[in-house]
């Protein structure tokens, strides 16, 4: 459901969906957030698309170097002004990450993980395509998405968001096989392996720059 997370999980309520995960949730979302630290240095400019309140930017931008987020939803990066605080250097943007105002090659890391590649409900090969535009030569960009393996805890802590009113019921009927559905109109999607090859390859390879999913 397109404008979804903006109208409904933005801002208080998209950190109260994060400060409500089980245990093992919160571990596979510190493990991706590790993974994007892991590629951060304090000499590099960083994008995150889709950084909401700041979550993972205040990590990375505590990281040392530059961190930009860009976010459709204006109460959240005002949420996000202050959640962030002394973090480091960082500027939120409002901004479509499928229609950046960014020049080309600006950026060291360009990274949308928490499986934005689907909540965006955007086009992913243009998604794919203007994070590649905005990522200079040699730099890296990074996608994550859910993993199969992750299906029971991820329903798991979808149904808890629900029964806090976070979320619309869970469609128990339509929701399976990776996709979760619930009654107010929410859908949450998974991208496979070769769902993000295809992206890649609508995009063709820019040489010396590579992109990766997070498991």
């Amino acid at each position: 459901m397109k404008g979804y997370y903006k109208k409904k999980l933005s801002a208080d309520r998209l950190l109260a969906c994060y400060e409500i995960a089980p245990p093992r949730v919160k571990a596979y979302l510190e493990a991706e957030i590790s993974f994007v630290l892991q590629r951060t240095s304090p000499s590099q400019t960083a994008l995150e698309l889709g950084c909401g309140y700041g979550r993972v930017l205040k990590r990375v931008a505590g990281n040392g170097g530059f961190a930009f987020g860009i976010d459709t939803s204006l109460e959240s990066l005002r949420f996000g002004q202050e959640f962030l605080g002394g973090s480091g250097h960082f500027c939120l943007l409002q901004m479509d990450a499928v229609r950046m105002g960014f020049a080309d090659r600006k950026f060291d890391l360009t990274f949308c993980i928490q499986n934005g590649i689907c909540a965006f409900a955007v086009d992913r090969e243009k998604l794919f395509g203007e994070a590649l535009r905005v990522t200079r030569s040699g730099g890296t960009v990074l996608f994550s998405t859910y993993s199969p393996r992750f299906w029971k805890d991820r329903l798991e802590w979808f149904e808890i968001q629900a029964a806090r009113g976070l979320l619309g019921e869970i469609d128990r009927e339509a929701t399976r096989e990776g996709v979760i559905v619930c009654r107010d109109g929410f859908r949450a999607t998974t991208v496979d392996a070769d769902g993000l090859q295809e992206c890649h390859a609508g995009n063709g390879r820019t040489r010396g720059q590579r992109d990766q999913g997070c498991p």
